[in-house]
């Protein structure tokens, strides 16, 4: 046993996100440790310690890196504080950074209502919250200040894996036929096989703008045209999702506590999406194929005839423990840079309240689309990441109606470079990465062309006398 194996730990919090990532009750996960279902209790409400010797037993056991786990979720958590006590509302609190950082390890639900907190006040600030409360009020229901980033929190807080779905997945997979036409086909003889739903492709000028409708009284299942193979074979799992998983679903959603309707319908449809993704690149085969292909996308969409953004997405999801593969997180973002989609396995420090920094070369896609691009980046904490980009359209649009585009970026911590195809022959340890900020309002470098505000933690320096690089000049000292 190593030195200092003895020494007692409360990290309940820590614990207790542990177990819910595996999937486990307290009874499974103490049988699992040779302790009492009592004991995990205290532990995770932090009123008895773990021992290194549980904690290596917990590791063994579960085939865990307990580093990575637990400095995943903290420096999300920590960067999430960071965000918002660095908004001027809280300018006179002079908030040592240790304590964000106390307060993310021993408190994540804490960091999680102070993020709901602020994004509520941040649209109040705008006009839209108030508004729309008085509207709900009316109406007698409850008010979710945004849902779409209440189920990204609930998302990250599953670290975008849900071990139910995958099981599903995999189970739809052994299950069903996959002839040589492919798996549109053997997922349309399941919807009518097994639900009585007949699958249709119709034409655009039938459809219009919808890409796909479920007919409930006529139990028809209508695609578009315009949705191109991989789309098609996943608006067939989606809708098995919602068949077969639906008890699965409702389950995961009860998890997450009180949402109001529209928060509860957005989190059942994201859900729906996950089992789809899975039902296409079953985890086990795709978590091998992806290994032994170095993360090659364009190879594993080839594969899975899945498109360059899906294999993206589903890469962020491989969390099973004994079969992880890289952390990684993935943006998408339109050509005006806003943010569209973001997740996350690993520490990326997305911002919830901004774009992203033009200085990344995801926004430089739009100028190279047929290229993949890859870049070295680094944080104003020296933080330093591997990242891939390329521009996809998605669905085509009928003339003259402008063709959608947006930018996917692909990325992981540069420890983990390694194991992209992308980084091979690079000298990862001394390239040069390219310094960017979260964005323009939280990051403090100074003499960046690219700046569009200065930053809020600063104060503006303004002189008639003086054109700088960049268009904002502002203060060494960070305001209190």
């Amino acid at each position: 046993m190593p030195s200092g194996s003895g020494k007692k730990l409360f990290v309940g919090p820590r614990f207790r996100r542990i177990r819910q990532q595996l999937g486990l009750s307290q009874t499974q996960i103490a049988e699992g440790l040779g302790i009492s279902p009592s004991y995990v209790n205290l532990i995770e409400r932090n009123q008895r310690p773990v021992t290194a010797q549980i904690l290596l037993r917990l590791a063994e056991t579960y085939d865990l890196d307990l580093r990575d786990l637990a400095t995943a979720d903290e420096d999300r958590f920590f960067a999430e504080l960071n965000e918002i006590f660095s908004d001027p509302l809280f300018r006179q609190i002079d908030l040592p950074k240790q304590e964000l950082r106390d307060l993310a390890e021993l408190c994540p639900g804490v960091t999680h209502a102070l993020q709901r907190l602020y994004a509520a006040y941040t649209e109040a600030r705008r006009g839209e919250t108030l508004v729309a409360a008085q509207m709900a009020d009316r109406e007698g229901s409850q008010f979710e200040a945004n849902p779409i980033e209440r189920i990204r929190d609930l998302i990250e807080a599953n670290r975008n894996y849900f071990p139910e779905l995958e099981t599903a997945a995999e189970n739809l997979r052994d299950e069903i036929n996959v002839p040589a036409e492919g798996l549109f086909t053997a997922l349309a003889v399941r919807l009518r096989e097994k639900h009585s739903i007949v699958t249709r492709v119709m034409p655009v000028d039938v459809m219009r703008e919808t890409l796909r409708r479920f007919d409930r009284h006529r139990r028809q299942l209508l695609i578009s045209e315009l949705v191109d193979s991989a789309g098609r074979s996943f608006q067939l799992a989606l809708q098995l999702g919602f068949a077969e998983c639906g008890a699965t679903i409702d389950a995961i959603v009860s998890r997450a506590g009180p949402l109001d309707d529209t928060a509860r319908r957005l989190y059942r449809i994201t859900l729906a999406n996950y089992f789809a993704a899975a039902a296409m690149m079953p985890y086990q085969a795709f978590h091998s194929a992806a290994e032994a292909l170095s993360y090659d996308v364009h190879v594993l969409a080839q594969r899975f005839n899945a498109g360059f953004e899906q294999v993206c997405h589903r890469l962020t999801t491989l969390q099973r423990p004994n079969a992880r593969g890289v952390p990684f997180f993935m943006l998408r973002v339109d050509n005006a840079g806003n943010v569209s989609k973001r997740f996350s396995s690993g520490t990326f420090p997305f911002s919830k309240f901004g774009g992203t920094c033009p200085l990344w070369n995801v926004h430089s896609t739009f100028d190279m689309p047929d290229r993949l691009l890859s870049q070295v980046i680094e944080l104003p904490d020296g933080t330093r990441y591997f990242s891939i980009a390329q521009m996809v359209r998605r669905p085509v649009a009928p003339y003259p109606q402008p063709q959608p585009r947006f930018a996917i970026s692909l990325g992981c911590e540069i420890r983990h470079a390694s194991k992209l195809i992308y980084a091979t022959g690079m000298d990862l340890e001394k390239v040069e990465g390219t310094p960017i900020g979260v964005n323009c309002r939280l990051c403090e470098r100074e003499n960046c062309s690219q700046r569009a505000e200065p930053p809020i933690t600063r104060s503006l320096i303004l002189d008639e006398t003086t054109r700088r690089v960049s268009s904002f000049a502002f203060s060494n000292a960070r305001e209190l």
